[in-house]
C-alpha cells in the first residue's frame, strides 16, 4: 500500500480539515500612529500607514473592531520633544488623549500602550543620555538605565490612568518590568497587564518605524541596551525569564520574522501567552515587491502571519492586520 499524503490536499475542504495552524483576525494587534495634529499623514516608507489624528485613531479602533481585530496598540508622536521624554508620561500627552478617547467611543477594543520615551525624547534614545566610560564621540553614550526606570514606571502609570487596558514597555532597561509592575500597584491599578518586550533586538528593521516616529537615534545607537542579533539562545532565555520573574504577564519577540527559531524556543519554555511583532521593515519589504509586481501581497502577508502562529506566537502585532483581517473574512465568505 502506498502512502499519498497528496490525498488530503486534493481540495480546499480537504485542506482546511486537515491544517494544525489557525489564523484569525482574533489574533491581530493593529498598530496606530497618533500626531497631535487634526490631519492624517501617510508615511511614506509605510505605504498604507499613516499618523492619525486623535479623532482619525478612533476610527480606525472601530473599523479594527467591526473587521474582528480586537486590539490596537498606540504610539505616540508629540509636538514637543525634550531629553528626558516629558510627554510621555504628562497627562495630556498625546496618547493618554487618543487612549481617553477611544476607550470612551469604542469600549470593548482592548487598548495596548508602548511604553518608551524613545519617540518623546529630542536624542532618539529610550531614557535620558549619560556616557559611556572609556568612549568618546558620537558613540560614547548610552541610556541611564536605573534614571529611566522611574520615568518608565511614570508613564505606565499616566497610561493606565487614561485608560490603557495593557501597558507595554519596550525600552529594553534592566529591571523595567519590576519597576512598572510595582508602580501600578502602588497606584490602584494591579489589574493592568505588562506585555514585555522581553526579546527585542538591535535590529535593522525598524528603519521605517523610527522615520514614522521620528525616533531615530541623534547620537550613539541602541546596540548598547537592545539585543544583539548573533547572541543566541541563552541571552533570549535570561531575558524572557527576568521578565516573566519581575511579573510580565506576556512576552514579546521583536522583530518576528527573523527571529521565529527564537519564538517557538520561548512558546516551548514558557507557559505566558508569547507575541510576535511583525515590524515595520517586514512589511515595508513586502509592501515594496508587492508594487514592483514581484509577489503577490495578499498570499505573502497570509503566508507571513501563518508562519508566526506556526512558530508559537498567540498574538502578532502586525501593521497589515486590517488587510489581513479583510482577506481571512473573504476567505469564509467564499
Amino acid at each position: 500500500m502506498q502512502s499519498r499524503p497528496r490525498r488530503l490536499r486534493r481540495t480546499p475542504a480537504l485542506r482546511a480539515l486537515t491544517q494544525e495552524v489557525q489564523l484569525h483576525p482574533s489574533h491581530f494587534i493593529h498598530p496606530i500612529f497618533v500626531h497631535e495634529r487634526a490631519d492624517v499623514t501617510p508615511i511614506a516608507t509605510m505605504p498604507g500607514v499613516s499618523r492619525h489624528s486623535v479623532e482619525s485613531a478612533v476610527a480606525q479602533a472601530r473599523e479594527a473592531l467591526a473587521l474582528g481585530v480586537p486590539s490596537v496598540i498606540l504610539f505616540g508622536i508629540p509636538d514637543h520633544k525634550d531629553p528626558l521624554g516629558t510627554q510621555a508620561y504628562a497627562e495630556e500627552g498625546i496618547i493618554q488623549r487618543a487612549a481617553r478617547a477611544i476607550k470612551a467611543a469604542v469600549p470593548q477594543i482592548t487598548v495596548i500602550a508602548d511604553t518608551c520615551l524613545c519617540e518623546y525624547t529630542d536624542h532618539g534614545h529610550c531614557g535620558p543620555l549619560c556616557e559611556v566610560p572609556g568612549l568618546g564621540g558620537a558613540e560614547g553614550w548610552t541610556v541611564d538605565n536605573d534614571a529611566s526606570l522611574a520615568l518608565l514606571a511614570r508613564t505606565a502609570v499616566s497610561q493606565a490612568r487614561s485608560g490603557a487596558d495593557v501597558v507595554a514597555p519596550s525600552a529594553m532597561m534592566d529591571g523595567q518590568v519590576a519597576a512598572i509592575r510595582a508602580a501600578l500597584d502602588e497606584t490602584g491599578f494591579p489589574h493592568v497587564p505588562i506585555m514585555s518586550y522581553a526579546v527585542k533586538y538591535a535590529s535593522a528593521y525598524y528603519g521605517p518605524f523610527r522615520d514614522a516616529a521620528g525616533s531615530a537615534p541623534s547620537v550613539g545607537n541602541r546596540a548598547t541596551y537592545q539585543m544583539n542579533p548573533a547572541g543566541g539562545y541563552r541571552e533570549a532565555l535570561r531575558e524572557a525569564r527576568l521578565d516573566a520573574e519581575q511579573g510580565a504577564d506576556t512576552l514579546m519577540v521583536k522583530p518576528a520574522l527573523a527571529y521565529l527559531d527564537v519564538l517557538s524556543l520561548l512558546r516551548r519554555e514558557f507557559d505566558l501567552p508569547v507575541v510576535a511583532y511583525n515590524v515595520s521593515g517586514e512589511y515595508a519589504l513586502v509592501k515594496a515587491a508587492a508594487q514592483a509586481g514581484y509577489m503577490d501581497e495578499r498570499r505573502t502577508v497570509l503566508e507571513t502571519l501563518t508562519g508566526m502562529r506556526r512558530a508559537g506566537a498567540d498574538a502578532i502585532i502586525t501593521y497589515h492586520a486590517l488587510d489581513a483581517a479583510r482577506w481571512l473574512q473573504e476567505q469564509v465568505g467564499r
